[in-house]
């Protein structure tokens, strides 16, 4: 087992099964681990039917509620490295994330020889679709805070579209992640940059979700301002790499 494609969803049922076929179109090997948080709409009815066609492939792990985005790939995380996978990605369940590009994120850290890669709209070549003037302030502004802030070297601190090597998910300490929304992206790259761990991006196009309801909201964008400062702060004084890096573990 080698590729593993973790997308947390809730209430994604138009969606869902399309985004699973796209990604097994691909006949490259991947294999699929849907985090759901109790959707009311049946989105984990719908995995479970196709889970009997794509049999040892395709897998869900289901939780009691409403739990965030960060929780459900920590939890994904942890599941991926139980069961030996070495390349995780993140990706979204609504198309705004290419299948596609799955094997150019997997290609930066199999070939090129990156840790982490990350599929980026704000490199040469990458770019955004569909996007409402609010979601262009709020993305590209959080991204120029979030390196004025914290010197990390990454265009797109925000992207949800990632490929980790195994060593990355093993050297951080999973449990001491706390952010939930797109803090979190950003919390885990900043831990993988401060752990030594080569960063490349890749550009990709991403396209606002065209069925289903955005998961944004002012809490999500609050704890990004707030969170983004208090990471600084704690790798000033020397306790974030402390706190965020675990004595490695055999799984």
């Amino acid at each position: 087992m080698e590729k593993l494609v973790i997308i947390p969803t809730f209430n994604e049922r138009e969606n869902i099964a399309a985004i699973i076929a796209a990604v097994f179109d691909l006949q490259a090997g991947y294999h699929i681990l849907i985090i759901d948080d109790g959707s009311p709409d049946g989105t984990a009815a719908i995995v479970e039917d196709l889970m009997k066609l794509h049999e040892g492939q395709l897998f869900i792990e289901k939780r009691a509620g409403k739990l965030g985005l960060g929780t459900a790939y920590i939890h994904g995380f942890k599941w991926a490295l139980e069961k030996g996978y070495q390349y995780i990605f993140e990706m979204d369940a609504d198309f705004s994330h290419s299948p596609q590009d799955l094997e150019r994120l997997y290609a930066a850290c199999n070939i090129i020889g990156a840790d982490l890669a990350v599929g980026s709209r704000y490199v040469k070549g990458g770019r955004t679709e569909n996007w409402p003037l609010d979601r262009h302030i709020y993305s590209k502004g959080g991204a120029f805070y979030t390196k004025l802030i914290t010197w990390l070297p990454v265009n797109d601190p925000t992207a949800g579209f990632v490929c980790y090597k195994r060593k990355v998910l093993e050297t951080i300490n999973l449990d001491e992640i706390r952010f939930v929304g797109y803090a979190f992206q950003i919390e885990m790259k900043f831990a993988a940059w401060k752990l030594g761990f080569i960063i490349k991006e890749v550009p990709i196009k991403f396209v606002d979700r065209k069925i289903g309801a955005s998961k944004m909201t002012k809490g999500i964008i609050k704890e990004a301002i707030l969170g983004v400062l208090n990471m600084q702060w704690q790798s000033s004084t020397g306790k974030f790499i402390k706190i965020i890096k675990r004595i490695r573990v055999n799984f």
